[in-house]
């Protein structure tokens, strides 16, 4: 039988398959990239045995759980855990705190023919470590922040360096008001876990310093950890530029094309609705921005939107939302991200194309391996 295990590190390293034996409500609230909800109890049993504990006592809890999960219920619960334990050999399983109820669940695995062993510490220790190795990260390690012009292709320079912490993609938003994607983003815990491993794996490879894209606090709905946060606001800055018809062309495929994708496939059973769901998505990031576009500005893109959806909805065309792409950025973008500059000039170290950018980038990695 493989030993219970308190190797977060290599847990997190290896992407090691985990099997989450919390209740649903736990589960979704955060978990860890690679976790599977399988509950010994659901959310209504999980309810009524932590009501009898707060009344009557563990061994009171226990008796009503096994109570609850008895006979066909538990067998099939059981069947669950085996799959995944026949599918996963390598991997664990984990309670909230590494305690009773992935005790239990080892024990009916056991009676079952099946040893399988758990994390121990569970979610909370585990939780706790990637809080404090993300907080270790931020401490120790220089940062160099990619910032530029919307459209400049920030994102495709993070993602291009072995020693970047992708924001946007672990929040699954591109940080504007047309940022959303066609599937919602993860809870707030599982956009710090998946960071904090990120950052893991970054520091695994012997990398002693972070590139991070230019962002607010907020990347849609998820959080940028205060401590990164701030951190990031003092880093110096590497200026990504590009001409502004490049800049007009990537939106077009980051918003339109590759957004009408999205929603084609999330709607693949009923493509009728695709493409009312993706114009929705479009006038309604532009909706979001009005009072800061104006109401004369705001009508008249939202009609250069209208036409360009009903061009591209009867030919497939989409060359007519260049226009309001355009416009945004002329109007709205650029003046925008030039005050926010005005403010940062100091800081900035380097200025170039993404080719200039990213290779600067990982001159200034390699150097810094040589000076560790």
């Amino acid at each position: 039988m493989r030993e219970n295990s308190q190797d977060y590190r290599q847990l997190f390293l290896n992407a090691v398959p985990l099997m989450d034996v919390r209740a649903p409500v736990e589960f979704n609230k955060g978990a860890f990239p690679a976790a599977i909800n399988r509950p010994l109890m659901n959310d209504d049993e999980r309810r009524q045995v932590g009501t009898c504990y707060k009344h009557s006592g563990q061994q009171a809890a226990i008796n009503l759980g096994n109570r609850l999960v008895c006979g066909d219920i538990k067998e099939q619960r059981i069947a669950q855990w085996a799959d995944f334990a026949h599918k996963h050999p390598e991997g664990y399983l984990y309670c909230f705190r590494g305690g009773l109820r992935s005790q239990i669940v080892q024990q009916w695995l056991a009676e079952a023919g099946i040893d399988y062993p758990r994390v121990v510490g569970g979610y909370k220790a585990m939780r706790r470590y990637l809080i404090d190795s993300l907080e270790s990260t931020v401490q120790s390690c220089p940062m160099h922040i990619v910032a530029g012009l919307t459209g400049t292709g920030k994102t495709e320079v993070i993602q291009a360096l072995g020693n970047s912490l992708n924001l946007e993609g672990h929040a699954h938003h591109r940080g504007s008001s047309f940022g959303r994607h066609a599937t919602a983003q993860p809870v707030q815990i599982d956009f710090e876990n998946a960071l904090a491993i990120e950052a893991l794996r970054v520091r695994e490879a012997g990398h002693g310093q972070l590139v991070l894209e230019d962002e607010g606090r907020m990347v849609g709905s998820c959080t940028v950890p205060l401590e990164l946060y701030q951190t990031m606001q003092t880093a110096p800055l590497i200026w990504l530029e590009d001409s502004f018809d490049n800049r007009v062309g990537r939106i077009l495929s980051d918003y339109v094309i590759d957004m009408h994708a999205e929603f084609a496939l999330l709607h693949a059973e009923q493509p009728e609705n695709a493409f009312n769901a993706f114009a929705e998505h479009l006038t309604g990031g532009l909706l979001r921005i009005r009072k800061r576009l104006g109401g004369e500005r705001y009508q008249s893109l939202q009609t250069i939107m209208q036409e360009a959806l009903e061009v591209q909805q009867a030919t497939g065309e989409v060359h007519a939302h260049r226009a309001w792409i355009e416009g945004l950025l002329t109007h709205y973008y650029d003046p925008m991200y030039a005050y926010q500059r005005s403010g940062k000039d100091e800081r900035v170290v380097f200025s170039g194309d993404q080719q200039a950018v990213v290779e600067f980038l990982q001159q200034q990695a390699i150097d810094n391996q040589y000076k560790a």
